[in-house]
């Protein structure tokens, strides 16, 4: 699992926003697909809402093809 740290400066940032800021989602549309098919969880539970607001102190897993990522915001 690769685990990846990143900072906003913003109050939050959206989930499908957030998989194309941490590099893990090429497009939108591939953002929003990862997230409507289970493929991501927010603190440990599945999100299926591409618009999820995520704040500093979440962690947010995917998992895309044979890869899985760790996002930690700060």
């Amino acid at each position: 699992m690769e685990k990846i740290e990143t900072s906003i400066t913003t109050e939050f940032i959206k989930l499908d926003q957030l998989l194309k800021y941490a590099g893990i989602a090429y497009s939108g549309a591939e953002a929003k697909d990862m997230v409507i098919n289970g493929a991501v969880s927010v603190n440990g539970e599945v999100c299926t809402m591409r618009g999820k607001k995520i704040r500093p102190g979440d962690v947010v897993k995917a998992e895309f093809e044979d890869d899985s990522f760790e996002i930690s915001v700060v």
